[in-house]
């Protein structure tokens, strides 16, 4: 009796696997023929994407423009001395370009702050200054226009060592020939318009830059707009007066500018009798010499005389 119920137990375990996996196996209920052909005809819309963005530049700003970083320059003059600096490039391709040329006190470094200001692309300066004067306080400087940015080229001339050790003996013909390659070095620079290029000099500086200019015009009719000068005083054995009636023989006429304070205005009035129809000058009271001239609280202020003199020549 007792292996009957096993059996019996047997089987019926073996009964309830059976069915329970034919019903695992079983295939869902058919849906009906309307339903069915409903669900099979609609489309299933396909994944929309949002569009990319366009970046946003700046107004000053050009997509092929190179990098913002100031980068080392080196160039040989007529004699064969080194001249070192950096090019500061601007914010389009091509841009246009300001050389400056610094004064006897300093070098290259008194326009660290000036020369990103004038770039305008938002680059922070990246070298020391050496000191607190006022060409390093970039804060009371006037704004330059949005939709500006002009490439920078800053150089030592020849016996001028860094941070305000300045120019160790005068060499004026040497000067002169370190002006000239310089702006030659310039007219050669990537990613500049190389028929909108201006000169700015402070004292030795501010009889370099027209120098300099009126020679790449020589070489390269209408590359040279104009020259900026603080403080001339034909300082390198070429009267200022000369350089500038040179500039204003070209046609058209290339602008001169010339800021200097009451004790040295007189090189600028000078200069009237040039005839140049592209000269202006500048009489800024107690503005001192040189990068003096770079102070807040003057009136006219160069700073802003500056960007006239950019918006003027190079429009």
């Amino acid at each position: 009796m007792r292996k009957i119920n096993l059996l019996f137990l047997s089987l019926m375990l073996v009964l309830i696997t059976v069915l329970t996996s034919c019903d695992k196996k079983s295939p869902a209920t058919p849906l009906p023929p309307t339903q069915a052909s409903s669900i099979a005809d609609t489309e299933v819309p396909a994944a929309i994407e949002a569009p990319t963005p366009e970046p946003t530049l700046p107004a000053n700003e050009d997509p092929g423009a190179l990098m913002p970083d100031p980068q080392p320059i080196t160039f040989t003059t007529e004699d064969g001395t080194q001249i070192s600096g950096y090019y500061y490039p601007g914010g389009k391709d091509p841009s246009p370009l300001v050389v400056f040329m610094h004064w006897m006190n300093g070098d290259q470094n008194d326009w660290n702050e000036v020369a990103v200001w004038l770039q305008n692309r938002g680059l922070e300066n990246p070298f020391p200054n050496p000191g607190d004067l006022p060409w390093w306080d970039p804060s009371w400087f006037p704004a330059v226009p949005a939709d500006r940015s002009y490439a920078v080229m800053v150089f030592s001339f020849r016996n001028c060592l860094p941070y305000r050790d300045g120019c160790q003996s005068v060499n004026k013909e040497g000067w002169l020939k370190d002006a000239q390659a310089a702006m030659l070095k310039a007219y050669e620079l990537e990613g500049i318009d190389q028929t909108r290029i201006t000169a700015i000099g402070s004292s030795i500086g501010a009889d370099g830059a027209p120098y300099g200019c009126q020679k790449l015009n020589e070489m390269h009719p209408d590359a040279c707009q104009g020259a900026l000068s603080l403080s001339p005083g034909s300082y390198l054995g070429i009267p200022y007066e000369k350089t500038v009636k040179e500039l204003g023989l070209n046609d058209p006429a290339t602008a001169a500018w010339c800021l200097a304070d009451q004790s040295e205005y007189f090189f600028c009035e000078i200069a009237e009798s040039a005839n140049n129809p592209a000269y202006q000058d500048f009489l800024i009271q107690d503005g001192s010499h040189g990068n003096m001239l770079l102070s807040p609280n003057l009136d006219p202020l160069p700073m802003q005389l500056i960007l006239d003199f950019l918006s003027d020549s190079l429009q």
